[in-house]
């Protein structure tokens, strides 16, 4: 068996439709994490300043 190594230009675009669901996986997730948590979120993050900030 004889083997040969290609040697044209490789296509290095890589796997974009991939890449384009992932990020919309994400930013659906990150909407929805947000919708779902976010008042209670808000509140810790307010506490958290106002314990720093001594007020």
């Amino acid at each position: 068996m004889t083997w040969t190594r290609r040697t044209g230009p490789r296509d290095e675009r890589g796997d974009v439709p991939g890449w384009v669901m992932i990020t919309v996986m994400s930013a659906g997730l990150v909407a929805i994490i947000t919708a779902a948590a976010g008042p209670q979120l808000r509140t810790m993050l307010i506490d958290a300043l106002n314990a720093v900030g001594g007020g």
